[in-house]
């Protein structure tokens, strides 16, 4: 086994060099509240693209789906994972050119929430999007450090309290400017890593044909695509990253990033196909590591690593924990930026205060989620189980949610009544609540992770059609944009404090296809049609 010191000064090293990377480029960049909330308009189609596949796929493709493949149905469990994780993508191509088109100047998915709807919808959106991202950041970190803990026996408190440190010090700084950066450099330093190791793996293990007999062999259920519970998962799986993806404030402020509305197509789109065969891959490593009886001791939330460290050297499995802990990083960062900026931006609307105040406030939420978050990662509980429990409420509200965008009879209390009907239905059928609902006093239906996905989905579009042909407001949806605009005062990145020069002009475009002057940030932003800028 690799050294314990060894491989905390490797995993040092490697968060370290990701910092100062961070660190150097958001220097000079993050010259408003703005740019550090949204990176406005920056990053064309392969920027967007490999953001979006490092910081919303994240370590967890090297962890979830493995242990879906080898303890909650196979390949078709698998198989489901990887088609239900390209669709939020897909989705995101006309949800947001419709929001870049009703928001131009906005920031967050509850500047939507509040302006479209009103309090009662907006409070019900904060507190799932902030729960969900909380909860992912959690999952995430609880698997990394259970990682590194199975190849060097590092203590999971002291990995989850590495990777949040590290990632605190250059999102602090420079906010989505640096995130971004980072997430692209992590996909393309690491995500070849995957089909790399898992070729290697085939190999060194003996080969497809050999891994195919010994799957047979253990449980021939493993390789049926017909395979009953495995068909349940990929479906209900389909819904849980439907909603949850709809409802994460990182995605959101990427659909911002993006130069124009065609990076948004092609990044959004090309990432939605290059994430099939990612999740595929790293979800066969969980069928082969069930095979091979790797998991029978209850190892599946690790699948994947327990593959690696049968298949390879010490020293070959101790770098693909470390990559894998810089995949940790890059969601990580997407996380706790995009929970500050929820609270930053609806600061900015709430208190009156200038941005440099705002954006302290921003790095202190950041700050505090980063040194919460490895609390629960140091657990140990099930990754998977962490993310099935943050989906299911989303799943209740996004359809209600995203039904604003185009409807203007949707009501406030109509949305919330049925994202609450749909949360009920959910809820009643959700497996891991099943203990507490069995000790109320009534009839509580039978555990069904399917029943509970498809169901809190399905009730709440329901509900949301009924209150969609009954309502009779009036929503002016041209008029939303009249309630957004940037946040264009100068703010401090410590790198450019009191500099004049520094404090009106476009941060460098991130793609290497643009100038600096396409966009003028430190500009007063046009009235929209709506109306006059608030």
């Amino acid at each position: 086994m690799v050294s314990t010191e060894l491989a905390l000064a490797v995993t040092v090293a490697a968060l370290g060099a990701f910092t100062v990377a961070g660190v150097l480029h958001a220097r000079g960049r993050v010259r408003t509240l703005d740019d550090y909330v949204t990176a406005r308009a920056t990053t064309g189609p392969a920027a967007t693209t490999a953001t979006l596949v490092a910081s919303v796929m994240g370590a967890w493709i090297l962890l979830a789906p493995a242990e879906a493949g080898a303890a909650f149905g196979g390949l078709p469990a698998v198989l489901g994972y990887a088609l239900g994780s390209a669709v939020p993508f897909l989705l995101f191509v006309p949800v947001g050119l419709r929001v870049r088109e009703l928001l131009p100047e906005g920031h967050s998915l509850t500047e939507f929430a509040l302006a479209r709807y009103g309090r009662l919808m907006y409070a019900l959106v904060v507190t799932v999007s902030i729960f969900y991202m909380s909860v992912f950041l959690a999952a995430e970190l609880t698997g990394v450090a259970a990682a590194l803990a199975l190849v060097a026996e590092v203590p999971q408190p002291y990995t989850a309290a590495l990777i949040g440190g590290f990632v605190l010090l250059y999102t602090v700084y420079g906010g989505l400017v640096a995130s971004v950066f980072t997430d692209t450099l992590q996909a393309i330093v690491i995500l070849p890593l995957l089909v790399v190791s898992f070729a290697g793996a085939v190999l060194a293990l003996g080969g497809t044909g050999s891994l195919h007999d010994a799957a047979v062999s253990a449980d021939p259920a493993l390789l049926d695509p017909t395979f009953g519970p495995g068909v349940a998962f990929g479906v209900y799986v389909a819904f849980a990253v439907l909603g949850a993806n709809m409802l994460n404030q990182g995605v959101w402020q990427r659909v911002y990033a993006a130069r124009d509305d065609g990076s948004v197509r092609r990044g959004f789109g090309v990432a939605a196909v290059a994430v099939i065969p990612l999740v595929l891959l790293a979800g066969l490593f969980g069928v082969a590591s069930a095979a091979l009886g790797l998991t029978a001791d209850g190892g599946a939330s690790v699948a994947f690593f327990l593959l690696v460290i049968e298949a390879f050297p010490e020293w070959i499995a101790l770098s693909v924990v470390v990559l894998a802990v810089l995949l940790v990083a890059s969601s990580a960062d997407t996380m706790c930026n995009a929970i500050a900026s929820l609270v930053t931006v609806d600061l900015a609307r709430l208190v009156d205060t200038d941005s440099r105040t705002l954006g302290r406030a921003g790095r202190l939420l950041t700050a505090l989620v980063a040194i919460g978050a490895p609390v629960v990662g140091a657990q140990g509980y099930s990754v998977l189980a962490l993310f099935l429990t943050a989906d299911l409420v989303a799943a209740a509200v996004f359809v209600p949610f995203l039904a604003g965008l185009w409807s203007t009879t949707l009501s406030d209390r109509g949305a919330l009544a049925a994202s609450v009907a749909g949360l009920v239905v959910g809820t009643a059928y959700f497996p891991h609540f099943a203990p507490a609902l069995a000790a109320l006093p009534v009839p509580t239906p039978a555990p069904s992770f399917l029943v509970a996905f498809a169901g809190a989905t399905l009730v709440s579009a329901a509900a949301t059609a009924l209150a969609h042909a009954v309502g009779d407001d009036r929503a002016d949806l041209s008029g939303l944009g009249a309630e957004v605009h940037r946040l264009d005062q100068p703010m401090t990145d410590g790198g450019s404090e009191d500099d004049p020069a520094d404090s009106g002009s476009t941060p460098e475009q991130i793609d290497s296809g643009a100038t600096p002057a396409q966009i003028d940030a430190g500009a007063e932003p046009e009235p929209t049609d709506g109306g006059e800028e608030a």
